[in-house]
């Protein structure tokens, strides 16, 4: 079964509908999460140069050591870490799918998504191209 790995924010609310979503959408057993407020801005913009680091150094971990060959980035609703509209979240995140696939492109066939996680606390998965 194995594992896939999440690119989250750290609010408490989401962590559960992630995980359900991504051990559904994989059939995976475990979940790695890396979690940030507001990671998808963080990894779209590139905000930080050391948290963009931080958040590498993990995925590479969860690839190297646990195997993943599946990434999710995720944006929700309510965000303190992203305080901006929906549309604007699903940019961020479009931008971190593109931007973890570049920078992860040496390890091969790996799949990178982006998710919304919505008012309801539910989880939809955005076209990212």
């Amino acid at each position: 079964m194995g594992f896939c790995t999440a690119v989250n924010c750290m609010d408490g609310r989401v962590q559960l509908p992630v995980i359900a979503f991504l051990t559904r959408r994989f059939a995976v057993e475990h979940v790695d999460m890396i979690t940030e407020p507001g990671a998808n801005r963080i990894l779209g913009r590139q905000t930080s140069d050391i948290l963009v680091e931080s958040i590498l150094d993990k995925i590479r971990i969860s690839l190297e050591r646990h195997h993943s060959v599946w990434i999710a980035v995720a944006g929700h609703h309510d965000c303190a870490g992203n305080a901006v509209d929906k549309d604007e979240q699903t940019a961020d995140t479009v931008a971190a799918v593109e931007y973890i696939r570049k920078r992860c492109s040496q390890y091969g066939r790996l799949e990178v998504i982006g998710l919304w996680v919505d008012e309801n606390w539910s989880v939809s998965e955005i076209p990212t191209g």
